[in-house]
């Protein structure tokens, strides 16, 4: 019966998975920030360490003489050399040893003093060479750290369309960059779906609006209709203005919520004078004196935007005030290199707890989400969030006797 050969021995199975990554196979090779700092911090110990052992070396080898001559030599008999090396030759043997060996102590001891004062000089030029050589090299390591942060600061103006796209090894910078910039897109998309749906929203609930007032306007019109029908008509004209003015106020806040991108030179003097002349006849209506002390104050904006802000602004003061003797006054001017819109007026008594609450939607003092004919709660909010978008910020206090002042302050 014929004998088969032996299978062959099986190969070794492997220790690791060539199916897993390349860092869980040898993570240190991961050219990490860690493993470079680590590399670059033990390179330059290592060539510091270097320089000055050779430095000590060439110091203590050119301050001990080494391969020189003696420091005493013998003439005509006698042995001389410096002050602490001079000893006549007839002296004895214990002077002639006490004098050599106050020569050698001698010379040890200016070696060493020697040796102290050059190691003292070496070690501050390689204190210097090695701040500055460090200061460099960790620019170096930190300069994606730089550009991460100049792409941050461009997206605080609303540039959502920027992205660091940094280059380089696959370390923890590069991780940051890129999550950065996942960050950004989402942004985008969410800021992008936002403007869509401010424009639908803007063009879906004007429309019906528009119809209804025009459908209204067109009733009210017919001379025959009857009394009850014109009161009717009166009413719900002025219920559908007041929707108007509620979505008009809502889209204009959630536009203004964003940064401005494009701005243009608007002078707060002429906006202030024309919010003035709009709230002029309702100031009239309501016994109400203007004053205005507008000075020149140029900034950077949007020009509806800020006349919203002050005809918010006189509105309120206008509507919120006495019934006998009442004022309102408009101010703008330059100050500490900002320009400032101030309107004051005299009013009711708000108490200082209160202020906040007048900046939130729909809140009015002591009343939320009330019928009133006054407006529709927003006007603060809208001049708050308008503020906001141009860089600048709002803030009221109470004046004495009663009334507000608002200032509205902008870069210049």
């Amino acid at each position: 019966m014929a004998s088969h050969p032996a299978p062959p021995d099986a190969p070794p199975k492997p220790t690791w998975d060539p199916r897993w990554p390349a860092e869980q196979v040898v993570p240190w090779l991961r050219p990490t920030i860690r493993i470079r700092l680590t590399l670059l911090y033990g390179g330059m110990f290592l060539i510091a360490g270097i320089l000055l052992l050779s430095i000590i070396y060439l110091l203590a080898a050119q301050a001990l003489h080494v391969g020189s001559d003696l420091p005493f030599e013998i003439v005509s008999g006698q042995i001389r050399g410096s002050a602490a090396c001079h000893f006549e030759a007839q002296a004895t043997a214990a002077q002639t040893n006490a004098a050599m060996n106050d020569c050698v102590n001698h010379e040890r001891a200016q070696a060493l003093d020697d040796l102290l004062t050059r190691s003292l000089f070496a070690l501050v030029g390689l204190t210097i060479i090695a701040f500055a050589f460090g200061y460099a090299m960790a620019g170096r390591v930190l300069s994606p750290l730089g550009r991460i942060t100049r792409t941050a600061r461009r997206v605080v103006g609303t540039d959502l369309s920027r992205r660091i796209e940094l280059d380089g090894p696959d370390d923890e910078f590069k991780e940051l960059a890129d999550t950065f910039d996942e960050m950004l897109e989402r942004l985008e998309r969410a800021f992008s779906s936002q403007q869509r749906f401010v424009a639908n929203a803007s063009h879906e609930l004007r429309t019906p609006l528009a119809i209804n007032r025009t459908l209204l306007e067109v009733h009210l019109s017919d001379p025959g209709a009857p009394p009850e029908l014109q009161q009717l008509g009166k009413t719900l004209l002025s219920t559908n203005e007041r929707s108007e003015q509620l979505v008009e106020g809502l889209l204009l806040l959630a536009r203004s919520e964003n940064q401005l991108v494009e701005r243009k030179p608007v002078d707060l003097a002429e906006v202030a004078a024309r919010a003035v002349d709009q709230a002029s006849a309702e100031a009239e209506q309501k016994n109400v004196r203007m004053r205005t002390e507008c000075v020149p104050a140029v900034v950077q904006g949007n020009g509806v935007l800020l006349e919203r802000i002050a005809l918010n602004l006189v509105q309120n003061a206008v509507r919120y005030n006495v019934a006998h003797d009442g004022w309102v006054e408009v101010r703008t001017d330059v100050q500490q290199g900002q320009a400032v819109l101030e309107v004051s007026n005299t009013g009711p008594v708000v108490p200082a707890y209160e202020i906040d609450n007048l900046f939130e939607p729909f809140r009015r003092l002591r009343t939320e989400r009330t019928g009133s004919d006054k407006g529709v709660g927003l006007g603060l909010s809208i001049a708050r969030s308008v503020a906001r978008a141009h860089g600048g910020r709002i803030a009221a206090e109470p004046r004495e006797g009663g009334g507000l002042v608002m200032r509205v302050t902008l870069p210049v």
